[in-house]
């Protein structure tokens, strides 16, 4: 059924700061989660590093599902832990590595807890996970419902055109930025995103360095941010927006500096492509 783009625009938009409020309370959870294990399984994460699956679900938490305190390992024995091991491979999808029930055997036996192996300590960790999954389940449905409403506006494939923008940041930036043509000009939208160099002048005095203004709603900077993040990451030396950074870095500016007036220039070369998609779309209609 065909909804109008101001519908979608708000729905888009009130998706975003329920992905940044839920994202954010992931992390409190993860966090949370970390400092029990640490008292009952020292150092768990390190054995797990893979990135969370499409679902949000990761193989270190679901590991400590199973075995949430180190004496789940080493009081066993290799044997049993070895099968143990393989059931939960089994169980959860992961593919079962012969070695890696010695590895992590071996590394228990060497491993200190501060509380014993008992019920109200085991409670809490499988409480803490349980908060991890449903606010990870919860982050990855919006994610993907952001990416499916974003799809259906018109500028939607030459934002995610751009370098350092993916189905998560791209929809971040259209929900936030809105519809292009209520920016009469460049400027307009770097104001309001409050990356527009900010004024510090003081009687003759005048900064050749000035950080934001910092107006504007701050998850679209922080949306910008990470952008410039990725970009200062994965160093496409073809993309201007990187150039610009890197020269910007090379001159010895602040961070905050080179961040701001590469999200600067980004908006700008944002507005001008997005303004373009959008007129060339209304010429075909």
């Amino acid at each position: 059924q065909y909804e109008p783009m101001d519908t979608i625009r708000y729905q888009l938009k009130t998706l975003n700061t329920q992905f940044q409020l839920t994202s954010k309370s992931k992390t409190a959870f993860t966090n949370n989660l970390i400092a029990l294990l640490e008292q009952n399984y020292p150092g768990i994460r390190k054995h797990f590093p893979s990135p969370a699956r499409p679902d949000g679900s990761e193989k270190w938490v679901d590991y400590a599902t199973s075995f949430w305190h180190v004496d789940c390992v080493r009081k066993i024995g290799l044997k049993a832990f070895t099968e143990r091991y393989r059931a939960f491979c089994k169980k959860h999808g992961y593919n079962f590595q012969s070695g890696k029930p010695e590895e992590l055997f071996n590394a228990s036996k060497e491993l200190v807890a501060v509380f014993p192996k008992e019920k109200p300590y085991k409670d809490m960790i499988l409480a803490g996970i349980h908060q991890v999954n449903t606010t990870s389940t919860t982050v990855e449905w919006i994610r993907k419902e952001m990416n499916r409403l974003a799809s259906t506006l018109p500028e939607y494939d030459t934002v995610l055109s751009m370098r350092g923008v993916g189905t998560t940041f791209g929809p971040q930036l259209i929900a936030e930025i809105g519809d292009i043509t209520q920016y009469a000009k460049r400027t307009a939208i770097t104001a309001f995103a409050g990356v527009d160099p900010g004024v510090n002048e003081s009687g003759s005095f005048k900064s050749e360095s000035n950080s934001s203004s910092k107006c504007g709603p701050p998850r679209l900077r922080k949306t910008l941010f990470l952008i410039m993040s990725s970009l200062l990451q994965t160093k496409p030396l073809d993309d201007p927006v990187y150039q610009f950074l890197d020269k910007k870095r090379s001159e010895g500016k602040p961070y905050r500096v080179y961040m701001t007036a590469g999200a600067n220039k980004f908006l700008r070369i944002y507005y001008g492509k997005v303004k373009e998609c959008i007129a060339t779309q209304s010429k075909a209609e």
